[in-house]
């Protein structure tokens, strides 16, 4: 298929799933890594509250305050 087609099938809304070959895609900087950190039992009390009252993992809350708070400090 020659790009123009894709493109308009593109920008037509089209599926183009399988016109791409993922295999070796990647995410540059968004690789994980296992880190394990010790909280204070009242913070994970918190924590618990906080993702309950949300409806997600105690594990999203933490990335997301993390990441604000990396953001905020690099700016």
């Amino acid at each position: 298929m020659k790009a123009s087609e894709f493109d308009k099938r593109f920008d037509g809304g089209k599926d183009i799933s399988g016109y791409l070959d993922v295999s070796k895609a990647r995410r540059p900087e968004q690789e994980q890594k296992r880190v394990n950190v010790d909280f204070p039992l009242w913070m994970i009390h918190f924590l618990d509250k906080e993702a309950k009252r949300l409806g997600v993992p105690r594990q999203s809350i933490i990335k997301v305050w993390v990441a604000e708070r990396l953001e905020k400090a690099s700016s």
